[in-house]
């Protein structure tokens, strides 16, 4: 479409009907351009993604079975279990008191 075309639309219907045809053209073109290239690639990534968390949950479960057993094997050779600060459960009304908690860990 060459300019004189254009300016003949415009005199024939007015520039805002032009306008408004040239952005719903943009729209469109840019409607198929997200289905047809974007939208595979992010459901790609997506799906790795969902893999990449289900991973991470799985080494997530390992590490506290192991922990878990770890202290298991420490109380049941009367070795003090050393609960790590984050672990700690702190309070709000009192700050936490290490001694006690690790008492409280090896007692159980």
């Amino acid at each position: 479409m060459n300019s004189s075309q254009i300016a003949e639309m415009v005199s024939k219907y007015g520039f805002p009907i032009v306008a408004a045809g040239g952005l719903g053209f943009m729209i469109h073109y840019v409607w198929k351009w997200v289905t047809a290239e974007t939208k595979p690639v992010l459901s790609e990534a997506s799906s790795v993604l969902i893999a990449l968390i289900d991973r991470v949950r799985m080494l997530d479960n390992d590490l506290i079975r192991l922990n878990q057993k770890l202290n298991v094997v420490l109380q049941l050779r009367n070795h003090p279990v050393v609960i790590p600060e984050s672990d700690a459960v702190v309070s709000e009304d009192k700050p936490v008191d290490k001694t006690s908690a690790q008492a409280s860990a090896g007692s159980a």
